[in-house]
């Protein structure tokens, strides 16, 4: 199997450590996170992985090397100008059989062997791996017609099905991508809904954190020290 990993944007919201270091190669503990992501597809059997880079890509390219030291192939493909989380797959013409791509910036125990299988056997021109997130909006929300309140709820808590930044897809998606244009995965998702493909949900319940996001990020760090092992079969 092959998976792609989306590695060349500058995480701003990580920043000042982001303007000198890579998003991908934070440290969870004392493990990048993208060596964590590595590991962890080697383990569910993924052997090609082509990295998308951008942002300090000669940084990932010397840590990473060709994957010899993990035991997988990796291949990069550079961004020259910003294409987006989607755009870089017109780029990758090695992509003929159903495949994976993710951000690089996720702690996650989900089963990516269990979740291609959901995949196939459900016929879908992409699925999304997906998490419920609970929001908690401390502010008393009103709800308004005609400038007069109709309703008023304090401080809701709103439950959310998101994406995780993990996706199978089917090599026809490709065609969707014009190559050299920037396409982010969300206006992706919204063509191939419009041309009447089929993307599935496939829901998890299990840990994942996005690091991207600052309380994420120090979370992760005591997850990953109480859970090594698991992260890290």
């Amino acid at each position: 199997m092959k998976a792609v990993i989306l590695a060349g944007g500058k995480g701003s919201r990580l920043a000042p450590y982001t303007t000198v270091l890579p998003k991908p190669l934070m440290p969870i503990v004392d493990t990048p996170i993208l060596e964590i992501v590595l590991k962890q597809l080697k383990y569910y059997g993924f052997e090609d992985v082509v990295i998308a880079v951008g942002h300090l890509a000669a940084l990932i390219k010397t840590y990473f090397g060709d994957g010899s030291g993990l035991g997988i192939r990796i291949e990069y493909v550079h961004e020259s100008a910003p294409l987006g989380t989607a755009g870089p797959l017109a780029n990758i013409d090695e992509l003929t059989e159903t495949f994976v791509v993710m951000n690089g910036d996720i702690l996650t125990d989900l089963d990516y062997r269990n979740m291609v299988e959901y995949h196939r056997q459900g016929g879908a021109m992409m699925t999304i791996a997906t998490h419920r997130r609970t929001v908690k909006i401390d502010f008393g929300v009103l709800e308004t017609i005609e400038g007069d309140v109709v309703k008023y709820v304090e401080k809701p808590t709103l439950d959310y099905v998101v994406s995780m930044g993990i996706y199978v897809m089917e090599p026809a998606v490709r065609g969707y991508i014009k190559r050299g244009e920037y396409l982010d995965l969300p206006d992706l998702v919204r063509a191939l809904l419009a041309a009447g493909e089929r993307v599935a949900a496939y829901p998890f319940d299990g840990r994942w954190l996005d690091i991207g996001r600052q309380e994420d990020f120090t979370e992760a760090q005591v997850r990953f020290e109480e859970n090594r092992d698991h992260f890290l079969k």
